[in-house]
């Protein structure tokens, strides 16, 4: 197949979640299929770097730096969201240097296939026309801004969330309506985008790299915890915050030894401020390689509150073997069965229990630990993930052309 898949928000280096997984999904196919990468680089990105590891595919990187929270530009962008039914998470992601250079392959005839990954993308790709247009949804996006807004204690806040994760609704079932196909990341995110009229979702496992992350015994500290992510992603960042908060006093008044380490690039000074407040804390920032942190420690935790899709890092604490203490929404959608593969722990209160119990009981996080290990090695291996993903496009560009064909998504 002549595959043309369009990721806004650069792919390389795999700092992200999402980016791990696309890269190791267009890795397998481009040493199967003719593939054509289109995407945007910002500082701290590296564009010849991507196309270095991708040396099978076609890499074509358009410069874009995205408002940051924040800034004139991001408040600009939401200014122009408040007067238009789109919201600002697609407003901020048009490039139009981008779409050009798609529509020209899909008018060019140069594609089998164009695949949209991640709902961002989606301004930049020209749906509507005879080459049939695959959504990659890593995420249920509407679900994260209503669970950000039903998280917020502060009323004016609360009201711009809500106007905002019901734009990002309406716009995201559309997109899945008019997409040839929806690809989810689990099951749970299959369901709930599934009420969109007429949308065609299939979902697709999470994979892991288990090869790269794998169990290191002799490294680990006892007392010791971990956490992984993107912490310039609100998501984990909320967590963190709310964990160091409400659940961190509990457990150092029960382990006073217990130590955590926060591990993941562009910590905001609020964070780290709390960090140093809190006490056995290290925020790490940006670095080269998480496996020696997370191998150090003897569990690892994941206290989200809000989020979609499915979380890598949990997985690749699993490959490590590790012991892991989660919320449900941490979890969710992944295969874990709770008290098999995690303890499960949605209240402070519950979680610093599980912590405090695990770091008492060896034995136990090495049961846990060893049976994610197992669950990962059997059945989510990168390669067997993208042998999902190649018989789903395939079959969309087996269909007829008629099939294929669809309204034109005005979505940003």
């Amino acid at each position: 197949m002549r595959i043309v898949w369009v990721k806004v928000g650069g792919l390389w280096p795999l700092d992200t979640g999402g980016r791990l997984r696309s890269f190791h999904i267009l890795r397998e196919l481009a040493r199967r299929h003719a593939v054509t990468v289109l995407t945007t680089h910002g500082p701290g990105d590296d564009p010849v770097g991507l196309a270095a590891q991708l040396p099978e595919a076609r890499v074509v990187s358009v410069p874009h730096a995205s408002a940051k929270q924040g800034s004139a530009r991001f408040a600009l962008a939401l200014a122009r969201s408040w007067l238009s039914p789109r919201p600002v998470e697609l407003l901020k992601w048009r490039v139009p240097e981008l779409r050009r250079k798609a529509q020209g392959l899909l008018a060019e005839g140069a594609a089998d296939v164009c695949v949209a990954d991640f709902l961002a993308s989606v301004p930049n790709v020209p749906f509507g026309g005879a080459i049939p247009v695959v959504l990659f949804e890593h995420n249920v996006e509407h679900q994260i801004w209503k669970r950000l807004h039903d998280t917020e204690r502060r009323s004016w806040r609360r009201l711009l969330l809500a106007l905002e994760w019901r734009k990002v609704r309406h716009c995201e079932s559309r997109a899945c309506a008019e997409a040839s196909l929806t690809l989810s990341v689990s099951e749970v995110d299959r369901r709930c985008l599934g009420a969109a009229a007429g949308a065609r979702i299939e979902a697709i496992p999470t994979g892991v790299d288990t090869q790269f992350f794998h169990p290191r015994p002799a490294a680990e500290r006892p007392g010791h915890l971990a956490f992984s992510g993107s912490m310039d992603w609100y998501p984990n960042e909320d967590g963190i915050l709310d964990f160091l908060e409400r659940a961190w006093p509990r457990i150092r008044d029960r382990a006073p030894h217990a130590t955590l380490t926060v591990v993941g690039r562009n910590p905001r000074k609020h964070l780290r401020r709390a960090a140093a407040a809190a006490g056995g804390v290290t925020v790490t920032g940006t670095v080269d390689d998480i496996r020696p942190l997370v191998a150090r420690a003897a569990l690892y935790v994941a206290p989200l509150r809000v989020g979609g899709g499915t979380r890598l890092k949990l997985f690749e604490a699993l490959a490590m073997g590790k012991a892991v203490v989660a919320t449900r929404v941490a979890a969710e959608g992944l295969p874990m069965v709770p008290g098999l593969h995690y303890i499960a722990a949605d209240s402070p209160a519950d979680f610093a229990a599980g912590v405090v119990g695990l770091l008492a009981d060896p034995r136990r996080r090495e049961a846990l630990g060893a049976a994610g290990r197992r669950l990962v090695e059997e059945r989510h291996s990168w390669a067997s993930v993208t042998d999902v993903v190649e018989r789903h496009l395939a079959r969309v560009v087996r269909e007829p052309a008629h099939h294929q064909t669809r309204r034109v998504v005005r979505v940003a």
